[in-house]
């Protein structure tokens, strides 16, 4: 395939939204990221607005990596990623547990990455 058609049907898939951005992909290690934990977050409020304030404090946390929203026994899980426990501890007892509404957090660290395809 000449680049001509594929640069064609590369700006059809981006436009009409199947392939939705480009990126490098960094090592975490390589940057002394290596520590993973997994926190379970309960709110106390779960109407509209306290979703929100939740979701919206969330982005400013650069530690927390991907957030969900579950149907659960909890209401969010976070993938958090520091240099340490010790940075860890601190992102949430100072970041985390000060979100809107969060009632009760629950920790899993993560010891070793068996399989990740977003990488």
């Amino acid at each position: 395939m000449s680049k001509t058609p594929c640069q064609v049907r590369m700006r059809k898939l981006v436009d009409s939204g199947v392939i939705q951005g480009f990126r490098a992909i960094v090592d975490p290690a390589s940057l002394g990221l290596d520590h993973v934990a997994f926190t379970e977050v309960k709110l106390s409020d779960t109407r509209e607005q306290a979703l929100s304030e939740f979701n919206r404090a969330v982005q400013r946390i650069p530690e927390i990596e991907e957030c969900h929203m579950l149907a659960s026994s909890f209401d969010y899980l976070l993938k958090v990623r520091t240099a340490d426990i010790r940075r860890y501890r601190v992102v949430l007892g100072e970041k985390i547990s000060s979100l809107p509404h969060v009632s009760s957090t629950s920790t899993f660290v993560a010891m070793e990455t068996v399989k990740d395809t977003s990488r």
